[in-house]
């Protein structure tokens, strides 16, 4: 499912219009994104859990030469599935 496939779908569960309701999707998205890149869990009881994680630097190797590499640290984003939705899946 793409996100014209989601938002299709949302806005058939809930009977508004694809064009209010794309909006709907992008504020959230938009809202996740922002909280998460701050730092923040976003948490929605059911469902799941985002959040960033760090990556602590490492050594990695170059794949076409084989040569040593250091991997900086970074900060990656994480979903973690709430017990219903795994429930839901399984």
């Amino acid at each position: 499912m793409n996100k014209s496939e989601l938002v299709a779908a949302i806005a058939k569960e809930s009977g508004h219009p694809k064009n209010q309701t794309e909006e709907f999707v992008n504020a959230f998205i938009k809202a996740v994104i922002t909280a998460v890149a701050k730092k923040e869990k976003v948490g929605l009881i059911g469902f799941g859990t985002f959040e960033a994680r760090e990556r602590a630097a490492r050594t990695g190797r170059n794949p076409q030469t084989g040569k040593e590499m250091k991997i900086p640290a970074s900060n990656s984003p994480v979903f973690k599935a709430g017990k219903a939705f795994k429930d839901a899946v399984n």
